[in-house]
C-alpha cells in the first residue's frame, strides 16, 4: 500500500459469522483489543448484533459480532436470532465466516455456506482454534472449504491465543471502502451501556449456572442513575420462565445471586471506570421469550 493511499480514510462494516460456539465473540473481543462482546462456553451466547469498532491505521473497521448460524430453529427467539445474523451478512461492506477448526465443516457450517451459495454471497475464511488441531489435518480442512467456491481467501488464527488476528484486522483493513469514519476514533462499541451492562450479568448467570440453567433466562437494565461522586446505581432483573429456575439463581441463603453481582459488578466497573452499585432481581415470567418488548431490547425482530 502507498504512503498515499495510507492516509484514505476508510470505513466499512465487517460481519463475523459461524456456527454457534466458533469463537465470534472472543475473536471480536480481540481485533478491538478490548471486551465487548460476552463469552462463555455455551454455544448461542450472543443474542443480539454486537457492533465492534477497530482502528487499523486510517481505517475504521466495524465488526457486527452475529448471533451463531444454527439449522434447526424452532423457537421464536432461535428464529429471530438466526435472522439478524443473516441480516447483518446481506448489509456488511464484508463478510468473514468463521469456522472450528476443531470441529471442522459440521452441519450448521454447511448449512451457512449452502445459504451464501444460494445469495451469492463471498467471504473472507477464517479457521479458528488452529492451536488445537494438527497441521495436516488444518491443511486439509482448509482446502476443503477452498473448494466450495465461496471464500476469497483464508486466515488461520487462535482468536483465545491472540495469535494471526492481527494479520487479519490488517487484511481486512484493505478490503473496506475508502470513506469518512461513522464514530470517534477511541470508540470501541456502538452498543447502549445499559445493554452492555445486562450482557456482563447475564455471562456471569451462564458461567456460575451454565449445567443447571438452560436457556430459559435473560437480564434487563431496569434502571441505570448516577448518584454522589459519579458512582453508578444499576437496577436490573434476572427473568426466569420457572420458580424451580428462580431458586437455582437465588442459591441457598442467596449466596448465587449475590456471587453473580460481584462478579458482574466488578466488571462493570471496570468497562465503566466508576464505582458501581448493582442491584439485582430475580423474576418468574413464563412467557418472556414471547414479548416483544424483549426483542426491541436485544434489537431482534420480534416477526422474523
Amino acid at each position: 500500500m502507498s504512503e498515499i493511499e495510507r492516509d484514505v480514510e476508510r470505513c466499512g462494516f465487517v460481519a463475523l459469522l459461524g456456527a454457534p460456539n466458533a469463537g465470534k465473540s472472543t475473536l471480536t473481543n480481540a481485533l478491538v483489543g478490548s471486551k465487548v462482546s460476552i463469552v462463555t462456553p455455551k454455544v448461542q451466547t450472543t443474542r443480539a448484533r454486537i457492533t465492534a469498532i477497530a482502528m487499523h491505521g486510517q481505517a475504521q473497521i466495524v465488526f457486527v459480532d452475529t448471533p451463531g448460524i444454527f439449522n434447526k430453529t424452532k423457537q421464536r427467539l432461535e428464529k429471530a436470532m438466526v435472522a439478524a445474523a443473516w441480516s447483518g451478512a446481506e448489509d456488511a461492506d464484508l463478510r468473514v465466516l468463521l469456522v472450528d477448526a476443531e470441529r471442522g465443516i459440521d452441519g450448521n457450517t454447511r448449512g451457512i455456506i449452502e445459504g451464501m451459495k444460494k445469495a451469492k454471497m463471498k467471504a473472507v475464511l477464517v479457521l479458528n482454534k488452529i492451536d488445537l488441531v494438527a497441521r495436516e489435518s488444518l491443511l486439509a480442512l482448509a482446502d476443503n472449504l477452498d473448494k466450495e467456491g465461496v471464500f476469497t481467501e483464508v486466515f488461520m488464527l487462535s482468536a483465545l491465543q491472540g495469535d494471526g488476528v492481527a494479520d487479519l484486522l490488517a487484511a481486512v483493513a484493505g478490503k473496506i471502502p475508502e470513506g469518512p469514519w461513522h464514530y470517534p476514533e477511541d470508540q470501541l462499541a456502538d452498543i447502549p451501556e445499559r445493554l452492555l451492562a445486562a450482557e456482563i450479568t447475564r455471562e456471569k448467570l451462564f458461567l456460575q449456572l451454565h449445567q443447571e440453567l438452560p436457556y430459559a433466562a435473560t437480564v434487563e437494565t431496569e434502571a441505570w442513575k448516577e448518584v454522589k461522586g459519579g458512582a453508578l446505581r444499576i437496577e436490573q432483573v434476572i427473568y426466569v420462565r420457572r420458580g424451580t429456575q428462580k431458586a437455582i439463581v437465588l442459591g441457598k441463603g442467596g449466596q448465587q445471586i449475590k456471587q453473580i453481582g460481584a462478579e458482574a459488578r466488578a466488571e462493570m466497573m471496570e468497562i465503566f471506570g466508576v464505582t458501581v452499585h448493582l442491584f439485582l432481581f430475580v423474576k418468574v415470567r413464563e412467557k418472556w421469550q414471547d414479548d416483544p418488548e424483549r426483542y426491541r431490547e436485544m434489537g431482534l425482530d420480534y416477526h422474523r
